[in-house]
């Protein structure tokens, strides 16, 4: 068949270079985009999917506040912990936040001593960040035990607006449920690095992809911590 030519010397009809260019690189073996590993191009992809994904959750709770008529209940005094007889307002949130701020820190050592490859060091800061990730998802437990003890539920709230239940449980749940998935990631990665199996390849991207996962999961706390707790 025949191409048509435009004139100026232009290309022949059919989709715009920059178009069969993205269609080669994703047609690629080995990476998606030219120079860029093929995991860490899907993990970015996922990481802007769940980006909306917890930006919704956000938003909805923003608007979800301001309209309610009913008084939202005050977080410093339904987080709080007593404490040898005095009630600590949050004490137990600010513990969690530092618990998981602090795995960043080891994840961050953890793909630099990769990138030296470093066997036992990196495999040792991985499984360092998984136990402090487990230590955060533990805490979150006692808190939602806490609160269900004192009649929160998803459709009810002693303490005031009924919403606030199910906004609770909805986005510390599902970023629960990301902790509890990057500490099965990082004990998988860490497992394989201890045995070597990325000295055979001398490839150690999957540290690095873990860990921009992980460092993403501490990033929507933060969010979640200003807008939940801190408002």
């Amino acid at each position: 068949m025949s191409t048509v030519m435009r004139s100026g010397g232009e290309e022949p009809d059919g989709p715009p270079a920059a178009v069969r260019d993205l269609a080669d690189d994703w047609a690629g073996d080995q990476e998606t985009f030219r120079h860029v590993h093929w995991g860490k191009a899907m993990m970015w992809i996922f990481l802007l999917s769940d980006t909306f994904i917890f930006s919704s959750f956000l938003v909805s709770y923003m608007t979800m506040r301001s309209s309610v008529t009913d008084p939202w209940p005050n977080a410093s005094e339904v987080f709080a912990l007593t404490i040898a007889g005095r009630s600590i307002p949050l004490i137990l949130i600010a513990i969690m936040t530092f618990v998981l701020i602090s795995s960043s820190g080891t994840m961050a050592m953890a793909v630099n001593m990769g990138y030296r490859r470093n066997r036992k060091a990196t495999a040792a800061l991985m499984f360092a960040t998984a136990m402090l990730g487990a230590t955060f998802v533990s805490m979150q437990a006692f808190e939602w035990s806490k609160l269900i003890g004192e009649g929160v539920r998803p459709w009810t709230n002693p303490w005031g607006a009924e919403q606030f239940g199910a906004s609770f449980f909805m986005i510390t749940g599902f970023h629960g449920l990301h902790v509890s998935a990057g500490v099965i990631m990082l004990l998988i990665v860490a497992s394989k690095v201890l045995r070597g199996h990325y000295d055979r390849g001398g490839d150690y991207s999957a540290v690095e992809i873990a860990g921009l996962y992980w460092h993403f999961v501490d990033l929507v706390w933060v969010f979640i911590f200003a807008f939940f707790y801190l408002w």
